[in-house]
């Protein structure tokens, strides 16, 4: 039975989820994941109203301060530079939100100089409302035909990418399959939709077997693994034929998830706040886990990606410029009340985000651009 009562599921979403059920009516979680976050016109993401900034449910590095894209661009100039002659640098951004990333690192390569190699920015989001509102405001401090602005609906479409793919706090939002440790065996975690509201079930683990969950697990440990996230390493692996990926979010090694946090990471939130059932309002209610940077190195590793760095998404801020940038700002500022704004923006990227990551990665057979 539910831990307390939970309200009954909108029509459509339930209608997906028992289309999604095996005959016992039990769904995988990474299933269920899929629906409450993507469904069209249901899902978390496909909401018209956006979720992201302070009138939505969460920030992102990209909301706390401009300075974060400002680097960020600064280092996409490098990578560009870095291309062979006559190469126009493609930035492709996965999972551009609101495009809150994209207006700041559009916004600063259309303040290059003019003899910098034209680029092109493209966004790829799922979310057909989101989409539009990010090229409304990318199109708006663009600067063709130095810096244009396109969209498309996945990275399949673009063919063989030049430049760079980014993607920023993308990975921790796709669905996750879940297994718990009971009684000396691994069980899938999922839900039961037999009726108008949730269930959270569990099932033995069916055939082929689940490869990598560790045998001398505690009693009670959930393990999550997200198939969706090492797909999306695997395909910016199959397009990116120069320059980098620049993959950022929380999340940590393995054994570090394991040792941190043996009831796993999934996390719900809502207004900014923690929810405590996960299964509590889908489609209103983001959902998201900590990264498991072991598998999606792995997984990079055998898709050919070659890895420049893997460290705090910090370091890499510092090594991009962030200190000068921010310098700079300080220095432009009209009042001692916006420098205050300022270093307090900065201390909460800094700190605030302290368990966020960069991954950066190549194709094998490319060189390295200098930082800037």
């Amino acid at each position: 039975m539910p831990p307390r009562s939970r309200p009954e599921l909108p029509p459509g979403l339930l209608e997906r989820l028992r289309r999604a059920a095996d005959p016992s009516g039990f769904v995988r979680f990474d299933r269920f994941m899929e629906l409450a976050l993507y469904a069209p016109g249901l899902g978390y993401y496909a909401r018209e109203r956006s979720p992201l900034g302070p009138a939505g449910d969460f920030y992102t590095a990209s909301h706390v301060t401009p300075l974060f894209a400002r680097a960020i661009a600064r280092h996409l100039t490098a990578i560009g530079r870095a291309l062979p002659d006559g190469a126009a640098a493609s930035f492709v951004e996965l999972g551009a939100g609101d495009g809150a990333l994209g207006e700041g690192v559009v916004r600063s390569l259309a303040e290059r100089p003019g003899t910098d190699r034209r680029a092109t920015y493209v966004i790829v989001e799922r979310s057909g409302a989101l989409r539009q509102r990010a090229l409304q405001r990318l199109r708006a401090v663009a600067r063709p035909p130095q810096v244009s602005v396109e969209d498309a609906g996945s990275l399949a479409e673009l063919g063989p990418v030049e430049g760079a793919v980014i993607a920023s706090e993308l990975l921790d939002a796709q669905p996750v399959r879940r297994f718990r440790r009971t009684e000396g065996a691994w069980v899938e975690l999922g839900v039961w939709v037999g009726g108008p509201t949730l269930v959270a079930a569990e099932r033995p683990l069916g055939r082929p077997a689940v490869e990598g969950l560790p045998a001398d697990a505690a009693e009670g440990t959930v393990v999550e693994r997200s198939p969706a996230a090492e797909s999306i390493v695997r395909e910016i692996a199959d397009h990116l034929v120069e320059g980098r990926a620049l993959l950022f979010d929380y999340g940590a090694e393995e054994a570090e998830l394991l040792a941190a946090h043996p009831r796993g990471t999934l996390a719900a939130v809502r207004g900014h706040r923690a929810i405590d059932d996960p299964l509590d309002l889908p489609g209103s209610t983001d959902l998201s886990v900590f990264v498991n940077f072991t598998r999606i190195r792995a997984a990079a590793r055998g898709a050919g990606l070659a890895e420049v760095a893997f460290e705090r998404q910090a370091e890499a801020l510092g090594r991009w410029g962030f200190p000068e940038l921010l310098d700079a700002a300080l220095a432009a500022a009209s009042s001692e009340e916006e420098r205050v704004r300022l270093r307090l923006a900065a201390k909460n990227l800094v700190f605030g985000f302290e368990r966020f990551r960069l991954l950066e990665l190549s194709p094998a057979r490319a060189g390295s651009p200098s930082a800037s």
